[in-house]
């Protein structure tokens, strides 16, 4: 391949990946104000109660909009024309998004019927209820006035049919089952119709505001507690985040409170992964705060429930925190298949971060999560938790303990000891070689299991980390390269002896440096946040205690700081001022004894290296425990 086609690769992969980006973007811009969050109408997760997932209630304003059918008889088989317009130039003279279905008239939970198009360009068949072609819905967000369709009388037809709309300006304003016409088979009588605000069964909940804040009074006594910081009060501590619940009769009693800019929320789980938990979310409105009961089947976006299964709802807005209230009963009807009954035990999440228009971004911290399961319906607890998991966790100390601390020492034994202990050896090798060898094993096997941990944990590429996973995947190569290569090294004595050297030491070095970076980035990932600023600071001293060390055993092999040089002048001078006869004392000195006095040196510097290493190692360490 010619520089000319790798250049012209290069560019059209980097323009590919820009357009991709745009598309990107595009489609979240899109998705913050179009029908059900999906601009193609691809709605089927709403066929049933047709309620867009909007994180907030249907309006109860009377719908602007028309909706006509061009027959009110029909025999099996014909077909009826139903067209869905605006009925009024007051306001937005538009809508957005649609979903039209054909319901039985005695059973409105029955689906009837399929539908043919006018306007595919606007409109597009969906699958409801495992018929195909059972209702519409829009193709884009863009602006409509008018739609027709056709509706196709089934051969078992129920006497009386009714067609009900969905339609929808924007995020927040929308309409749910607008009642259409009903249309009756020849002879048949239509039955009477009900209408709630303009919609079928819609429902809203009314909501009332607390007096006062809740406090963690009674928390392991009266009710069960998760606190973060542990132990704190939300009457008193704005940066609180409470989660508490007590069993009251059928119902569960939850108050949950917190600092954030958009929503606070918890979760129940089955397990410390996020997906298939029942949540519950206190989203902030301007003014006010609406109480959603919600459910995640992965690391998505939370499903709205349509369901209205919470009771007693309250709030409070003071400070920045967000606080709420509301009962629950402990079992819930069959439907309700995403919500777990509370008479279980669960792992305890909880999760805040900003929201727009009512709908939720993803949190902005690591959430909090249980130690341990706890019984929701159970005695009181007093429960304990941490944002950072425990894979995690045993990721940062192991890459903690390899970078800062094995290697440096390893580096130190083979950089400066080599002289040392030249009459032992270590299962026939030298005892520098053999405790240089030793540290760089447990560097390289620390870091291969600290590696995998977050895959582990993750399940996969962390697309949220930065930088910081792909320098560790270039920390991970090298680390791996470094003792490859040393089992292909020469003989001391050989010519070529020098290229290895130089490569060893200037992977080593890139190794080490590469090491540290990534570590600076890591302690302040979101599922690893250690406390600002002073734990930057406390590993910033960590790595300026070893370049400290390593800078005067340098000096000192390169004969600046000759301490045994200096030891031997002193006990010169000594030995003259005990005779009146300058002149004639001779000094010889040891050289033995010299080079004991600057091996000494050496273990002396060495061994407080390795004591300022393991107190600033020991306290990151625990700062990592503690989080």
């Amino acid at each position: 391949m010619t520089l000319t086609h790798i250049s012209h690769f290069t560019l059209t992969k980097s323009t590919s990946v820009l357009m991709n980006m745009r598309i990107a973007l595009l489609l979240l811009s899109v998705c913050s104000e179009t029908v059900f969050c999906f601009s193609h109408g691809k709605v089927e997760v709403a066929c049933g109660d047709m309620t867009p997932q909007h994180d907030s209630d249907p309006s109860t304003k009377h719908p602007p909009f028309n909706i006509i059918a061009d027959k009110s008889q029909f025999s099996p088989g014909d077909e009826i024309k139903v067209t869905l317009s605006m009925a009024s130039s007051e306001g937005k003279h538009y809508f957005k998004g649609f979903l039209i279905e054909a319901r039985n008239a005695g059973d409105l939970n029955e689906i009837v019927g399929s539908f043919k198009l006018i306007s595919p360009d606007i409109s597009q068949l969906l699958k409801c209820d495992n018929k195909e072609g059972s209702a519409v819905s829009h193709t884009s967000d863009s602006h409509k006035t008018e739609v027709q369709v056709i509706w196709v009388a089934p051969s078992d037809s129920p006497s009386s049919v009714q067609f009900l709309v969905t339609v929808a300006r924007g995020y927040k304003e929308f309409w749910v089952k607008i009642p259409g016409p009903v249309v009756s088979q020849n002879g048949a009588a239509p039955p009477p119709q009900t209408t709630f605000g303009g919609s079928i069964g819609a429902q809203t909940t009314t909501s009332t505001i607390l007096s006062h804040s809740f406090t963690s009074e009674g928390c392991g006594g009266r009710k069960s507690c998760l606190r973060d910081p542990e132990g704190c009060d939300p009457q008193n501590d704005t940066t609180c985040h409470f989660l508490s619940f007590s069993a009251l009769g059928s119902n569960v009693m939850f108050e949950l409170s917190g600092p954030a800019e958009g929503y606070v929320s918890f979760a129940l789980s089955q397990d410390k992964w996020m997906g298939n938990d029942d949540v519950y979310l206190c989203i902030r409105d301007t003014d006010r705060v609406d109480i959603k009961a919600a459910y995640v089947s992965g690391r998505t976006h939370p499903i709205i429930s349509s369901q209205n299964i919470l009771k007693g709802i309250a709030w409070r807005l003071s400070d920045g925190v967000i606080q709420c209230s509301f009962r629950r009963d402990i079992h819930l009807p069959p439907e309700n298949l995403n919500r777990f009954d509370l008479d279980q035990m669960y792992y305890l999440f909880m999760a805040h971060g900003r929201a727009e228009d009512g709908r939720t971004h993803r949190h902005d911290h690591q959430p909090i999560i249980s130690t341990y399961r706890a019984a929701i319906t159970g005695p009181p607890e007093d429960l304990t938790g941490s944002r950072s998991p425990l894979l995690i966790k045993y990721h940062g100390a192991f890459m903690l303990i390899a970078w800062t601390s094995t290697v440096s020492a390893g580096v130190i034994m083979a950089r400066y000891f080599k002289p040392d202990w030249p009459e032992r050896n270590i299962l026939g090798q030298k005892v520098w070689f053999q405790l240089h060898r030793m540290l760089m094993t447990i560097t390289v096997l620390l870091t291969l299991v600290g590696f995998v941990l977050p895959f582990m944990y993750r399940g996969g590429w962390s697309k949220r980390a930065g930088i910081h996973p792909y320098l560790g995947c270039v920390v991970m190569a090298l680390a791996v390269i470094q003792p490859v290569m040393a089992l292909f090294r020469p003989a001391p004595d050989a010519s070529r002896r020098y290229i290895f050297n130089w490569m060893h030491f200037g992977t080593g070095t890139v190794a080490q440096v590469v090491a540290v970076v990534t570590i600076f980035l890591g302690i302040h990932q979101q599922a690893l946040s250690l406390p600002a600023p002073w734990s930057t600071g406390v590993l910033a001293f960590l790595v300026v205690w070893f370049v400290l060390a390593d800078l005067v055993l340098e000096v000192h092999r390169r004969g600046f700081l000759p301490i045994g040089k200096y030891l031997k002048n002193v006990k010169i001078y000594t030995e003259h001022i005990n005779f009146d006869d300058k002149e004639e004392v001779v000094f010889v000195p040891d050289e033995n004894e010299t080079y004991s006095m600057e091996s000494c040196f050496k273990n002396i510097v060495l061994a407080i290296y390795l004591c300022g290493n393991l107190g600033f190692l020991t306290t990151l360490l625990w700062s990592i425990r503690a989080v």
